[in-house]
């Protein structure tokens, strides 16, 4: 009996030092107290309740005072993870290593994007023919944070005069200035409150720009809806400018351009993001009309270029993959167009230079390309340097020399250059990183989702991964809009890899990876197949013993956001942890903000029927939180300034899910302030975000230390 108990009590003793040492490294989260308001919406007789609509007010304190708060807790989890120093020093590391775009000649000048390594925006040099470069604009020097940034530049077809546009804070709202490029001298007044805006020129006389009525109330969620395309005369008063389309023709999104040949201004108008008319005006002639080519939603064209009273326009219009098409600009009716390009099996994306088309196709989401003349002859195959992305070639009409780039998961984007007439390929530029790709794979398999659609992913990871089930993952997924996850490097992804961790990337429906018909079969009442597509992706990498439910987290931001939401709290036992970043969460009200109401095509709204609204209900994420289930450790990640997912979604799914969280997995929100989507965001700021957002999903998957350190111990 003695025995007994003294074996119990040293039982007891251990399980209590057991328990002790576990407790060193919880960290005790207090939530803030987030208050429920009674405000209650009623949709066709169902009455949905919305206790946190007050933090949809981005200007109010009280709003203010909730992200600090909120902040303040994330924040003190974040510190006491023990090796969230090391990554951030490790993503320093391998980020510092020089980066250089494709060069671009302007007049007399060659122009080019670089990054030192560190540098929180990209620097544009440029030099005259063997002449050292010099500095042509510092977007680095805008703002002493780094959060203003660079959000497009245009040049004067001669090259003497420059455009750009700048954006603060990471808002989608823009401010133009104009520069004479020679001098570098500012030449007048700053074009303000442009937003979701080309710049495109007409000689060195003006601009043709877009932008909506700035909207009463705050300007980062209210609602614009009526879009305008401007023109802007070089030394005169921006109220002065001219609305040359949609003053009368309510349209969400309207865009202008102007042919290589300053022939022709092509005007693009939509309601959402799928489907656009075309229109095109004789420049020669300031009198001419304002003619349509193609009107309704139904089908996506665009203008490639103008030769000889001939528009080239890529389309959709009985090509759900695109083909690329000649229209007489004297009968531009869809009914003359003649194929230049014909449709194939694969998803065209086409560019033009030096008289000839580059078709950029994707086989099952991996890069092909072919170079034809303008008459649709084929020119030849291009081969490329391996299995992934390329991009670019493009460029002007006497550029016998282009460039592209390289790219895929595990090898980091290089440069080529490629003579136009000969089909010469060579390496221009290759970036000096300290990542070997030759330690890494990446493979693509095909697995079937719930409804027996067979669906690709690439799977990318350390050679010599033993598959035992215990591997630390990340499935990142968006599906929708006609996105195609292609493959390309990033640093973030090549740290987390080089911790032991596996990356895999779905291509899921309801984007663009196999044309239009993958895109429609993701969307209204189809939006449930891009969820079962991601959790049947989670399934395979389960079954395949790359990891298990215990090592496996989801990722995906705005749209990806969602997808993560939805797919969270419909199958919360099967991933450990969820990272929805800048997500669309409140499906019933996502409309009502901001440019929202444009993305009905994918979405459809709780506006148009009953049948819609309990739909979109049924996988809101915000909407289908449940008291008393166990969620998996979540860190939600938004910017303060983002304008185009506002980051009420987020506030309010974390006020959800901390309210109803059962367990001890965390329920977390990390608000990056003076930030917006994610563009422009500086070098700086991404580095301590992926810094904490890999250290919580490491520690929540109950690493002691980072995986490839206990990996070289074992």
């Amino acid at each position: 009996m003695k025995q007994l108990l003294l074996i119990t009590m040293i039982g007891i003793f251990m399980i209590s030092c057991k328990n002790s040492e576990s407790k060193k490294n919880e960290v005790k989260l207090n939530y803030p107290i987030t208050k429920q308001v009674d405000t209650v919406t009623d949709y066709f007789g169902t009455k949905v309740k919305d206790p946190y609509r007050w933090l949809e007010d981005d200007m109010s304190d009280e709003t203010a005072e909730w992200v600090s708060n909120q902040n303040k807790v994330t924040f003190d989890y974040l510190a006491n993870i023990p090796y969230r120093e090391e990554l951030k020093n490790r993503l320093e590391k391998l980020w510092n290593y020089e980066k250089i775009g494709s060069p671009f000649k302007e007049g007399d000048f060659t122009y080019f994007y670089k990054n030192d390594g560190l540098q929180n925006q990209y620097v544009i040099y440029r030099h005259k023919e063997n002449e050292e470069p010099e500095v042509f604009l510092d977007p680095n020097t805008f703002s002493e944070d780094g959060t203003t940034s660079l959000g497009g530049l245009s040049f004067s077809k001669d090259g003497s005069i420059v455009a750009y546009a700048i954006s603060e804070g990471g808002s989608d709202w823009r401010k133009i200035i104009v520069m004479d490029a020679i001098s570098k001298e500012i030449k007048e007044d700053t074009i303000i409150d442009v937003k979701f805006s080309g710049m495109a020129w007409i000689g060195n006389e003006g601009i043709f720009y877009s932008s909506y009525e700035k909207p009463k109330g705050s300007e980062l969620s209210a609602k614009t809806d009526q879009h305008r395309l401007f023109y802007h005369k070089l030394g005169t008063k921006q109220t002065d400018d001219k609305i040359i389309f949609g003053e009368s023709e309510k349209r969400r999104y309207v865009g202008g351009s102007v042919t290589e040949d300053e022939k022709y201004l092509i005007i693009s108008a939509s309601m959402s993001t799928n489907g656009n008319e075309l229109y095109f005006k004789d420049l020669s002639n300031p009198n001419s009309p304002i003619k349509p080519i193609i009107l309704g939603f139904d089908y996506d064209t665009s203008i490639l270029d103008h030769k000889e009273g001939k528009l080239l326009l890529v389309t959709n219009l009985d090509a759900p993959n695109k083909r690329i098409v000649s229209a007489n600009v004297s009968k531009v009716d869809s009914k003359n167009w003649v194929d230049i390009i014909p449709e194939t099996k694969n998803v065209l994306s086409p560019s033009k230079a030096n008289g000839f088309i580059f078709t950029k196709y994707m086989v099952d989401a991996v890069s092909q390309v072919k170079q034809y003349d303008y008459n649709g002859t084929l020119i030849r195959d291009i081969e490329l340097p391996g299995v992934g992305t390329a991009g670019g070639f493009g460029g002007k009409k006497d550029a016998e020399i282009i460039y592209y780039s390289f790219s895929n998961y595990i090898t980091p984007g290089s440069i080529y250059s490629f003579k136009t007439v000969s089909g010469e390929s060579e390496l221009y530029k290759k970036p000096a990183i300290d990542f070997e790709s030759n330690d890494f794979e990446s493979k693509q398999v095909f697995y079937t989702s719930k409804d027996g659609t067979q669906v690709p992913m690439i799977i990318s990871y350390k050679k010599g991964t033993e598959l035992n089930g215990k591997n630390p993952t990340i499935l990142y997924g968006y599906g929708g809009f006609n996105i195609s996850l292609t493959p390309s490097f990033s640093i973030t992804n090549a740290v987390w890899m080089e911790q032991g961790g596996i990356f895999a990337v779905p291509n899921l429906r309801g984007g663009g990876e196999y044309g239009k018909v993958w895109h429609d079969a993701g969307i209204k009442m189809k939006k449930q197949n891009v969820f079962d597509d991601f959790i049947a992706a989670a399934e395979y990498l389960i079954e395949n013993k790359y990891t298990s439910s215990d090592y496996l987290a989801i990722r995906g931001g705005s749209n990806g956001g969602l997808l993560v939401g939805a797919t969270m709290t419909q199958r919360p036992d099967l991933m450990k942890v969820a990272l929805p970043a800048v997500g669309v969460m409140d499906m019933l009200r996502y409309h009502t903000f901001t440019a929202g109401a444009g993305w009905a095509y994918d979405y459809g709204t709780s506006e148009d029927s009953k049948e819609m609204f309990e739909y979109l209900k049924g996988y809101s994420p915000v909407h289908t939180i449940k008291e008393g289930v166990e969620y998996p450790a979540t860190l939600v990640t938004t910017g303060d300034h983002d304008d185009r997912v506002v980051p009420a979604h987020s506030f309010k799914f974390a006020a959800e899910l901390q309210s109803k969280q059962t367990g001890n997995n965390p329920a977390l929100i990390r608000i990056e302030t003076n930030a917006g989507h994610g563009a422009g965001t500086p070098v700086s700021k991404t580095i301590e975000q992926y810094a904490d957002i890999f250290g919580f999903t490491f520690y929540n998957m109950g690493f002691k230390e980072l995986p490839s350190k206990a990996k070289i111990k074992g």
